[in-house]
Parts: C-alpha cells; sequence; structure tokens
C-alpha cells in the first residue's frame, strides 16, 4: 500500500467535497454557514496536502460505505488482459469530472440527437470518428457488443445463417441470438488464425446445405483468447466476391492499432471504447459506409395510435441515444490520445515480443499464440514450469500471484499457472523490461531452468 497515492485520493475527494458546497448554495454566494463549511474544507486539503508532500498520515481504504479505493493502476503494474487498452487519460479522467452526471452533454441539445449536439462538439466527434476507422458514418455506441446487436437486427431475420468464426466473442453470438438468426462457426485451424479461404469454404457448406448464402459473415480483426491478428483483409475480398456484408470485430484493435475499414472491405467496423479507446465503459463505435447507413441507422416510422406521436429524429437500431454524461465526454477527451498512440503500434509489438522472448527463456514455458507477436495481448502455458512448483506449493497455484504481488504486478488470472492471458499494451518500455525481469527473478527462486 503507498501511502502517497492514497493521500492523493484522498485530497481529490476533499476537493470534491468542497466542490458539492457549490451545488447546493444560492447562485448568488454562500451563507455565513457554507462560508464556515468551505473555510473547514480548505483547512482539510491544505492538511491533507502537507501529509502528502510528507508521506506521512493514515491511509484511507474507502471511497463510500463499502466500495473500495482501487488503486491498481497507481500502485502496480496492471497486466490484465482486457484493462489495458481501456486505461483512461488524464483528460478522460478530468472530463469525467466535469462531465460525470448523468445527461451532462445534453445541456444544449437542439434536435434529440446525440450525434447532432455541438456544444460539447459531440457532432464532429462523430465526424472524426468515421474518419478514423476509414469508414463513412459512425455512432457512439454502449460496447462492441451493442454494435454487433444494431447490426445484426438490422440485417438479419429468423433462419438466416451468420458466419463467425470458432475464435468469436459469445456477444456476437448472442446478437445473432436475438435476431433470430443461425450461427455458422468458419474453423480458424491449428495456428488459431482466421483466413479468407475458411471463410470461402464455410460460405460455400452454407450454400449447400441451404441453397442460400448467409447473411452476414462477422470475424474480429484480433481475437480475445489468443490475441492472433487475422486475415480480415482476405475476409473482405471474399465477402465482396460473395456479396455478402462484413463485419470486423474491431474491439482489442480500434484504438490501440490502425484500423481501416475500407483497406479491409469491411462494411461494417465495430470498436470497444473501454477495451481499446481509453474510455468509461460501456462505451464502443459502429462505423459503416454510405450504402449501409441508411439500414443500420434507419429513423423510425412508428407511431401512437391514440396521440399520433412519432419520432422520426430517432434511430430505432440505437434506440434513440447512446452514450450521455461521462462515456461519451471520456471517449471524446481520450481522443487525441488514441489518434497519436495508433501510430505508435510497432513500439507496442516490439514490447510484446520483448518479453515474451524474456518470458520464454524459463524453460518450460510456451507461447500459445502466434510467435513473433503481432499483438500485445498473449495467451501462454506454463504447464510445464509454473505449474509443475503450484503442484506441490502449499498455496498451489496462487503462489505464483502472491510472487507478483510482492513485485507490485497484478492482473493475472489469480491462481492461474496453467494456460492464461496477459496484456502489455501501454507499459513504458521501463516497466515491460521490470516485469520480465520479474517473471525470471521468480522462476530462479524456485529453481526453474532460465537459458
Amino acid at each position: 500500500m503507498d501511502l502517497r497515492v492514497r493521500k492523493l485520493y484522498e485530497a481529490l475527494f476533499a476537493l470534491e467535497d468542497l466542490r458539492e458546497l457549490y451545488r447546493h448554495a444560492l447562485p448568488t454566494g454562500f451563507n455565513e454557514q457554507e462560508e464556515a463549511e468551505f473555510a473547514d474544507n480548505i483547512a482539510r486539503v491544505e492538511a491533507i496536502t502537507k501529509e502528502l508532500k510528507a508521506g506521512k498520515g493514515n491511509p484511507i481504504k474507502l471511497v463510500a460505505a463499502e466500495l473500495e479505493l482501487r488503486t491498481r493502476e497507481e500502485e502496480f503494474i496492471n497486466i490484465n488482459p482486457i484493462q489495458a487498452g481501456g486505461r483512461l487519460t488524464p483528460e478522460a479522467r478530468k472530463a469525467l469530472i466535469a462531465y460525470g452526471d448523468g445527461y451532462s452533454v445534453c445541456d444544449q441539445c437542439l434536435t434529440g440527437r446525440l450525434d447532432k449536439i455541438r456544444k460539447p462538439p459531440v457532432d464532429a466527434f462523430h465526424a472524426e470518428l468515421a474518419e478514423f476507422v476509414g469508414m463513412d458514418e459512425a455512432r457512439v455506441v454502449p460496447g462492441a457488443r451493442r454494435g454487433f446487436q444494431a447490426v445484426t437486427s438490422s440485417l438479419v431475420e429468423k433462419g438466416d445463417v451468420v458466419i463467425v468464426s470458432d475464435l468469436a466473442h459469445y456477444t456476437e453470438f448472442l446478437a445473432v441470438e436475438v435476431a433470430g438468426g443461425v450461427i455458422k462457426e468458419a474453423p480458424s485451424g491449428p495456428n488459431y488464425i482466421i483466413t479468407g479461404d475458411a471463410i470461402a469454404e464455410t460460405i460455400e457448406q452454407v450454400k449447400a446445405e441451404t441453397g442460400k448464402l448467409p447473411k452476414l459473415i462477422m470475424i474480429e480483426l484480433v481475437d480475445y483468447s489468443y490475441g492472433n491478428v487475422h486475415d480480415v483483409a482476405g475476409v473482405g475480398k471474399v465477402a465482396k466476391e460473395y456479396h455478402i456484408p462484413f463485419l470486423c470485430n474491431g474491439a482489442y484493435a480500434v484504438g490501440m492499432m490502425p484500423v481501416n475499414g475500407k483497406e479491409i472491405g469491411a462494411d461494417f467496423v465495430v470498436g470497444s471504447g473501454h477495451k481499446g479507446m481509453a474510455a468509461v465503459a460501456p462505451s464502443g463505435v459502429l462505423a459503416t459506409t454510405e450504402e449501409w447507413a441508411p439500414t443500420v441507422f434507419r429513423s423510425s416510422h412508428i407511431a401512437g395510435d391514440v396521440t399520433g406521436r412519432s419520432f422520426e429524429n430517432k434511430e430505432p437500431e440505437m434506440l434513440g441515444c447512446t452514450l450521455m454524461g461521462g462515456t461519451v465526454v471520456s471517449m471524446m477527451a481520450s481522443f487525441p490520445a488514441v489518434k497519436e498512440r495508433v501510430q505508435h503500434w510497432d513500439d507496442e509489438v516490439d514490447k510484446s515480443n520483448y518479453f515474451m522472448r524474456e518470458f520464454l527463456r524459463i524453460d518450460g514455458n510456451k507461447s500459445v499464440s502466434e510467435y513473433p507477436r503481432k499483438h500485445t495481448l498473449s495467451k501462454v502455458d506454463t504447464r510445464e514450469s509454473f505449474d509443475l512448483i503450484a503442484k506441490t506449493h502449499k498455496r498451489k497455484g496462487y503462489f505464483l500471484s502472491d510472487e507478483l504481488k510482492k513485485k507490485k504486478i497484478v492482473g493475472e488470472f489469480a491462481g492461474s499457472t496453467r494456460v492464461w492471458k496477459l496484456n502489455t499494451y501501454g507499459l513504458s518500455w521501463e516497466r515491460v523490461k521490470y516485469l520480465s525481469e520479474a517473471f525470471l527473478a521468480i522462476a530462479e527462486k524456485y529453481g526453474l531452468a532460465v537459458t
């Protein structure tokens, strides 16, 4: 436990208490009692700041009753496979402070449409998002899964076949299920890589079995299980040859690495704000082409039979507006940094490979993901190394978690010493080297051979 980190949070919370006074006072100013409370709170902030500077005092543990303080990003190196790309930028954290209220971005909504709000510039952000992923139109959505759902509910009818991969995320399955569709999985093969040829073969199987072509193809650019980079350009080419719309799942790619939907040959690109765009959850993006925008972003035509009310300005697949308050402004605030960081993807891959080379020096360690790595999310097999220690250790598999936590490293699946995942994305070279040395040191401590 780092006292200064805890004191930093305490100071931030004290400032929030100070801010709260303004939220209840008259806009004309404080009364006598409020002025006294203001002075007391200022004194409290000053006292905490003094303790922060000196590194003294008692550490706080709670945000509120039964809600523990979360300090893993400040006190530890976090290698959790799903959290790396979603760490907020300083700008996003500041935006969250200012716009955390539920409908904060709706203060000056003049049209009833989120993507038309000009202040803050949500409308301009939507246009930039589309350009960022190489598409024509975009909408923010409550996570990638809602992007999948918007497309399947627009295109898929009961009994229609949708091709996914055998590495597809469960939310792709659910999106097809809700629409009444049928799943057909394309095999990734022994190397866990989806190719255009595999998709073509699966299309032909569906055609032979049903007499019809699949209604949609949904394939991930990077899968969540192995972190492998798939042949989506090949998939896009096949999709065009068969005239089947293609959704590229970029949940582990958009915001982390360069993605251009039209170059891929995709009709839809889906990204995750909280997995790859340094945004508050749940958030994401759905982008499409001019051809498909009128379908997936169609206007409402329903009307009330008594009142006659209609909502032509709303988009049914979006259920009207999607992200308000902290979610969308966190995406907006992080966006400049996100656009910059995708230009340095090669450096992130270099760091991933550096770590893996060092990790594989431990005898028995293996990479289940493709190697050399093309992504920062990796699946490793330590059944012939750390798991051998776990078999006789009194803490079983938790010994590795214990040893890592001693070195201020968290995020691995607690207790797992067989097959597990980690992610080095966003770590500095200094942290990547520290991480690598930590695993080597643990191996040497327990007598595992290191080459």
